[in-house]
């Protein structure tokens, strides 16, 4: 019995891991990947120069958590890796592939002379990729995998949702970091993303109960439904609080209100999904390594863990403050 229970205990601890990480993925990863699909709606060769120079010192660092991810996933759900890498091998290797072009791209423009600005597209087209690519990723995990028309439709519109919530992660963080015309045009994508998001995230919210195993009967368990409701309260007061500060002048506030919305976000889904790691296929309880793989994992991230935060928490800190043209 004893057993038993500390083996759940380490299955539960290890899927709120999984979970810390993908959410600080999803966030830093986020932003810059939004800035990259806005910079294919700027002209301006210098505009573009400076939302790349936005992200020039943290864009490698918060892949990082991809990585970790990935390496942890293996580890300790070993079945939930094989099932997922086996059934979403497209678009994981889209993703791969997509974050490849972004990163050959940031280093080659600054080099180029004459195709900086195809280099550019690549950056731009590359983060759009990246992003439908976990877009289609999460739609499919949240609908078991199942076939299915409306399967479908739902997945195309998880793609949607990323790639408008990943825009407004960029265009806030181009709130915070940049001045001028290029600020001014990112209040504008904030207002249109932060609407279009929190309409994507109602509609998502609707087909999950449509189109995946996740149903009502997991959010009519004791405590579950209160709790789902309190996020969504949370989630109401920063999308009001995006717009209020992205049009009253706000700098900081717009992008710390859609990392909340995002956090909460993320919060709810992972409440809705427990205890499943592909819903109706696989739990975690089933997917789970022995008992001293879990420790001796969970000392190694324990390890990692601080290092891994405290470099991304010290480099924000040392980039901080607003961007200026390098370009006499």
């Amino acid at each position: 019995m004893n057993s038993a229970l500390s083996h759940s205990l380490l299955t539960n601890a290890w899927f709120c891991l999984l979970g810390l990480m993908l959410m600080l993925y999803v966030v830093t990863d986020g932003f810059d990947l939004g800035v990259g699909i806005l910079s294919l709606l700027r002209r301006e060769e210098r505009e573009r120069d400076l939302m790349t120079q936005s992200i020039g010192h943290v864009w490698d660092a918060n892949e990082t958590w991809l990585v970790v991810l990935g390496g942890a996933l293996f580890g300790a759900f070993p079945d939930a890796y094989a099932m997922l890498l086996q059934d979403l091998y497209i678009p994981v290797m889209t993703l791969i592939g997509s974050l490849i072009m972004r990163g050959a791209a940031i280093e080659f423009r600054h080099a180029a002379t004459r195709y900086r600005f195809w280099w550019d597209r690549v950056f731009g087209v590359g983060s759009l990729l990246a992003a439908v690519s976990q877009g289609v990723v999460l739609g499919k995990i949240v609908t078991g995998m199942f076939p299915g028309r409306l399967q479908a439709a739902f997945v195309a519109l998880v793609a949607v949702g990323v790639v408008s919530g990943y825009a407004l992660l960029g265009a806030t963080w181009l709130v915070k970091k940049t001045t001028g015309m290029l600020e001014i045009a990112a209040r504008r994508y904030a207002t249109l993303a932060v609407f279009t998001t929190v309409a994507a995230a109602i509609m998502l919210s609707v087909g999950t109960l449509m189109a995946s195993p996740v149903d009502a009967a997991r959010w009519s368990q004791p405590g579950i439904f209160p709790l789902l409701a309190a996020l969504a309260a949370v989630a109401v007061l920063a999308f009001c609080y995006v717009v209020y500060a992205v049009n009253t002048g706000g700098v900081l506030g717009p992008f710390a209100a859609s990392v909340l919305l995002f956090v909460v976000s993320f919060a709810g889904l992972a409440v809705s999904m427990f205890p499943y790691l592909v819903p109706g296929r696989l739990t975690i309880a089933a997917a789970a390594s022995d008992s001293p793989t879990l420790v001796f994992m969970l000392l190694g991230i324990g390890m990692i863990l601080p290092v891994m935060v405290g470099y991304n928490l010290y480099q924000y800190h040392l980039f901080r403050g607003k961007v200026r043209s390098t370009q006499h």
